[in-house]
């Protein structure tokens, strides 16, 4: 694997942590700028809007530019939402900031995923994006954690300036290891870039991203009270434990990547099934601390399975919009963590129980399954179409041929 997959995961790692440290600086950041926990959370939900609009849009109005170009540049933006955030005078310019921070986030994996694919053979497109995601991973094990207590000890500001390191970290490895490329977008520019994303394979597609990630965070949302209130977990293990979905995550992600090298479609259903059967035995396995420990760990493996074979399917759908369409993806991932919990919580407000956000992820990861299998038809009726009329086209041919050496 190229060298060059190092500096990309560097850049994710660096993503991964800043959008998941803010739900544990919450109570610090809150207290800080004199203002209540709920409305704090918002600045979790600024992140996510900056990524869902960002995604498309500046993979779209970079398109004409070269991918090395836009990955240093999407980092440099990065890097200055980071800073902004640290030295925010208010809670408003925090939410600004935070926003500014996401808006690189989906074009950043997005255009990403298209220079991890280029580099390396056919057959390992699924395991140059796992090994990308891998920065993204990893985060969860390490950066989460250790950012988390860098705020707790030395405020919430020095967390965000030691986030904004690891970008300049990563636009030096970007700038030394990422060959130099030439301007990749269609003779037909935006405007073909756009029209790629009518197929409606990319909308199936996307779609299962958005009902399968969004099972993994109907449940993974309301993790805490899981632990605490069914297991028997202390507050104070709870960080240890989502340690420990990071380390499923990292293994389902390469996993994942190794398998759908060999079969991109069959690791994405045997994934969604997993995800459907951990889910549905959630409560049964949050009855123990011993067996809820295994079942965090098989909830991050069980969900990142599916992350880089949803990737390189909707690439590989909108062939002629590779940039946009993965940092599509991106944005529907998003769409997945705020859809996803809003679901969950709608059970746990129903009086369903504590672990009944499982069971509705459960039942959007059947409805991803089902997603995954119109997609599947749809695939299979384009491609026999196509098998005739190739069978018919090398008929056409032949005949001729045949009747004139006949007359001679």
């Amino acid at each position: 694997m190229p060298l060059a997959l190092v500096a990309l995961a560097v850049g994710a790692f660096g993503i991964g942590t800043t959008e998941f440290v803010m739900m544990g600086l919450l109570p610090e950041v809150a207290d800080d700028l004199h203002v209540s926990i709920p409305t704090a959370g918002h600045l979790v939900s600024a992140y996510a809007l900056g990524v869902v609009i960002g995604a498309p849009l500046l993979a779209a109005v970079t398109a004409r530019m070269s991918r090395r170009t836009v990955l240093i540049g999407l980092m440099a933006l990065f890097v200055a939402g980071n800073a902004l955030s640290a030295f925010a005078p208010g809670y408003d310019s925090l939410l600004a900031a935070r926003f500014l921070s996401g808006l690189p986030h989906g074009a950043f994996f997005g255009v990403g995923a298209v220079v991890a694919t280029n580099m390396v053979a056919p057959e390992r497109k699924a395991r140059s994006v796992s090994l990308m995601f891998l920065g993204l991973t990893v985060a969860n094990i390490a950066g989460v954690p250790v950012a988390t207590l860098m705020g707790q000890h030395l405020g919430w500001r020095a967390t965000f300036l030691g986030v904004g390191a690891i970008g300049v970290a990563a636009i030096a490895a970007l700038a030394l290891l990422i060959p130099h490329d030439h301007t990749h977008a269609p003779a037909a520019g935006l405007r073909g870039e756009l029209a790629a994303l009518r197929s409606l394979p990319v909308w199936l597609a996307l779609g299962t991203t958005v009902a399968g990630f969004g099972a993994l965070f109907a449940a993974y949302s309301y993790i805490t009270p899981m632990l605490t209130d069914a297991a028997g977990y202390a507050d104070a293990s709870v960080t240890l434990l989502l340690a420990l979905f990071g380390v499923g995550a990292t293994a389902g992600n390469l996993a994942g990547g190794r398998l759908a090298d060999h079969s991109l479609r069959g690791t994405l259903f045997g994934g969604l099934f997993s995800l459907v059967a951990v889910l549905a035995l959630f409560p049964l396995l949050m009855s123990t601390p011993w067996s809820a420990a295994v079942a965090v760990v098989l909830l991050g493996a069980a969900a990142f399975i599916t992350g880089s074979p949803l990737q390189l399917m909707v690439m590989e759908k909108a062939s002629a919009a590779p940039s946009l369409a993965s940092s599509a993806n991106q944005a529907a991932f998003n769409l997945a963590n705020a859809g996803g919990a809003w679901i969950g919580g709608l059970a746990l407000a129903a009086g369903f129980g504590v672990t009944s956000p499982a069971l509705a992820g459960a039942a959007l990861a059947v409805f991803g399954l089902g997603v995954a299998g119109a997609a599947y038809a749809v695939d299979r009726r384009r491609v026999v179409p196509q098998t005739q009329a190739g069978r018919e086209r090398v008929v056409a041919s032949y005949v001729p041929q045949q009747s004139e050496s006949l007359h001679n």
